[in-house]
């Protein structure tokens, strides 16, 4: 069955799902707002022009999880996937999902977001698999830090050549749809690149290499 990845942020939702948690941290006084407020806008803006330092936004962004229980951390996410996310999922992402759902396609989430955030959405759009930066949790807490690889730019290949070695797949009539020049390391991997609303580099590089453009927001 061909593989097919979806990015998460800006492409299958309408939005970053990781800067929006931190938006709902900082209005529900999770953290200090005015701190945390201008962090998480820094981060966000060097992840659009490509130079996020993607090991110290995620001791940033995940030390929140390293700060309060478990059980209290799952009831604010449920609350924030209610409110956040649910609206903002794109108009066309459910029947794109759909078609490739028919296909027998093996679906597949693959987000520089942590797994803590992208898990919930991926149970949400029914996409069995995903491939997320893994919190670190000992002794039933979150320790603020990661295991495994970031999977951020090329962090993206790294982790998917993981999982298709440990899946005996490969990535023959493979598809990706991202939004955002970040992945075009994977992109470039894949059989079929898909653009969905892309950043200024992305379009560009899609329309030089006539990979298909689609809008999933309308």
């Amino acid at each position: 069955m061909p593989l097919t990845l979806f990015d998460l942020d800006n492409t299958l939702i309408t939005h970053d799902s990781d800067f929006l948690w931190g938006q709902y941290l900082v209005e529900h006084k999770i953290v200090d707002a005015a701190h945390y407020a201008e962090k998480n806008r820094q981060f966000f803006e060097d992840y659009e022009r490509g130079n996020l330092d993607i090991d110290l936004y995620l001791k940033f962004a995940l030390k929140p999880l390293s700060e309060h229980p478990v059980q209290q951390l799952y009831r604010w996410r449920e609350d924030f996937v209610r409110h956040y996310i649910q609206p903002i999922i794109a108009k066309g992402a459910a029947a794109t999902i759909q078609k490739h759902r028919e296909q027998g396609d093996t679906l597949m989430i693959i987000s520089a977001t942590n797994l803590f955030i992208t898990q919930p959405i991926a149970e949400l759009l029914k996409i069995p698999h995903i491939l997320s930066t893994e919190p670190e949790m000992i002794d039933g807490r979150y320790t603020g830090n990661y295991i495994g690889t970031p999977t951020f730019q090329q962090g993206k290949v790294r982790a998917l050549n993981e999982w298709l070695k440990n899946h005996q797949m490969d990535l023959s009539g493979s598809t990706f749809y991202s939004d955002s020049h970040n992945d075009l390391p994977l992109l470039e991997q894949v059989e079929f690149p898909v653009a969905v609303n892309p950043d200024r580099i992305l379009r560009q590089t899609a329309e030089t290499k006539h990979w298909p453009i689609l809008d999933l927001r309308s």
